[in-house]
């Protein structure tokens, strides 16, 4: 099984990868296999239903959204963020529906999206099932055109119900040169080869595509980064969903380009101010880098950012070797425990963020590959038992600040790995292993289904 840079990191739209995204790309996915077996244009009727946590949260993650654009064959890639919400109006006015953008079809977006908030699909919490009749209105008994499972299991990764009984990552059996699937074989790839952990990932990446393809590509994600966090930084405003938190990225910014230097601090307020940009974009449904998720999306561009500001000598080779370190870590808990927070709460989003992030700050301020994988364990160490709680089930509080606090914790790791020799007691598989299994024992309410911790014991306004 192998997974690539661009597995981890995609291009999407807020406010979550697993919740918004991914709920967008199974829409289009059912949709384009209704095309591709000449059904399309016989459909009258289609019906979403999302189950467990996707249910439990999914009006504040904006999942009706992203399954309306999904059946209209928008995908989360491409779709115009600030055009959707204005689709989604039509939908709702006309009752019509654009199904792969170019057969009408009849839709009551309130019954035809339904959200069972205490029902689960076997497989996983973020389970979904789209079904199609060639009625406008289906009656009892009708057998349907077709009828699709899916699920969202972290990060905008998706599985159809054929794929579920070979584990939680979309098949992928292309031979690489320097496999790993854990730390200690990709320690040991690196010691083999003599490659830093971004050499050994650069080298399995050109299994997919040439080194110039994937260099591109991994800065054309730095760019998609650097535009997010400009647009937060310029975005005055109160984020929507009834909360009516005011963003704050803007307000810091000023602040910060006012201010004279001279505080030794300084480079962690920058470090916050980016992480939240990126999130408060994320929150209104804006154009983001999931990395690895859209509820952790602020660690890595903020913990890069300050390595292109703040590192003397930082250049666009460090950001790539940046970004395939990071998705090398990520690989380990995508192949070993999960990054789903519906899964194994927030310790599974912002903790392996976390983790990520330390280890590439680690390799690109030259650190060893036994320094990263140091540093990565310390990462996720001090977030195992995080969990996901957010406010009115919407990805703000505490999920925005979490952002900014763990990109300065990643810092702080990779600080104290490279002060080592990178020997440590607990190894990151170990670490990794524990996050797994602390998930597993986890309550279902503390895993983004918005009925535990904060999410009950703050009273929305």
């Amino acid at each position: 099984m192998a997974i690539s840079s661009f597995d981890l990191f995609s291009v999407g739209i807020g406010p979550s990868s697993s919740h918004t995204v991914g709920p967008m790309r199974a829409a289009h996915t059912f949709v384009a296999g209704l095309r591709t077996d000449g059904l399309l244009e016989r459909v009258g009727r289609v019906r979403g239903e999302l189950f467990g946590s996707l249910g439990a949260t999914g009006h504040g993650h904006g999942s009706v959204k992203a399954v309306l654009l999904g059946l209209e064959g928008e995908a989360p890639e491409s779709t115009d963020p600030r055009a959707a919400e204005g689709r989604v109006d039509d939908v709702r006015a006309s009752r019509v529906l654009h199904l792969g953008g170019t057969h009408d079809i009849a839709c009551d977006p309130d019954t035809d999206v339904v959200l069972h908030r205490r029902a689960s699909l076997p497989f996983h919490s973020n389970g979904m099932r789209f079904t199609a009749w060639a009625s406008a209105e289906p009656t009892d008994g009708e057998e349907p055109l077709r009828t699709r499972e899916y699920y969202s299991v972290g990060g905008g990764f998706v599985l159809d119900e054929d794929e579920v009984g070979q584990g939680e990552i979309v098949p992928d059996h292309t031979p690489v040169r320097y496999p790993f699937t854990t730390g200690d074989q990709l320690l040991a790839r690196c010691e083999e080869s003599g490659l830093p952990v971004s050499g050994v990932m650069l080298a399995n990446e050109t299994s997919w595509r040439t080194e110039q393809e994937v260099r591109d590509g991994l800065l054309h994600l730095w760019s998609v980064m650097q535009e997010c966090v400009v647009a937060g930084c310029a975005t005055d405003g109160v984020l929507p969903g009834g909360l009516k938190v005011q963003r704050r990225a803007p307000r810091l910014a000023r602040q910060l380009r006012q201010e004279h230097p001279g505080d030794p601090l300084a480079a962690m307020d920058w470090v916050t101010l980016y992480a939240l940009a990126v999130n408060e974009e994320n929150a209104s449904g804006g154009r983001i880098v999931t990395a690895p998720t859209n509820g952790a999306a602020g660690i890595i561009p903020a913990v890069l950012h300050y390595y292109r500001r703040f590192v003397p000598g930082a250049d666009d080779e460090g950001v790539v070797r940046f970004l395939l370190t990071a998705a090398a870590i990520g690989t380990l808990y995508k192949e070993n425990a999960s990054i789903s927070g519906a899964e194994v709460g927030c310790q599974g989003e912002v903790g392996s963020a976390c983790s990520m992030a330390a280890g590439a700050l680690t390799e690109v301020l030259g650190g060893t590959p036994k320094q990263v994988e140091n540093a990565a364990e310390i990462g996720i160490e001090h977030n195992l038992g995080l969990t996901c709680d957010p406010v009115g089930g919407l990805v703000q509080i505490p999920c925005i600040e979490r952002n900014a606090v763990a990109s300065v914790k990643a810092i702080t790791a990779a600080r104290i790995a490279l002060r080592g020799d990178g020997r440590n007691i607990v190894s990151l598989d170990k670490a990794i292993k524990t996050m797994r299994d602390t998930g597993r024992d986890m309550k279902v309410k503390y895993k983004e289904t918005a009925r535990g911790g904060l999410a009950v014991n703050v009273i929305e306004c």
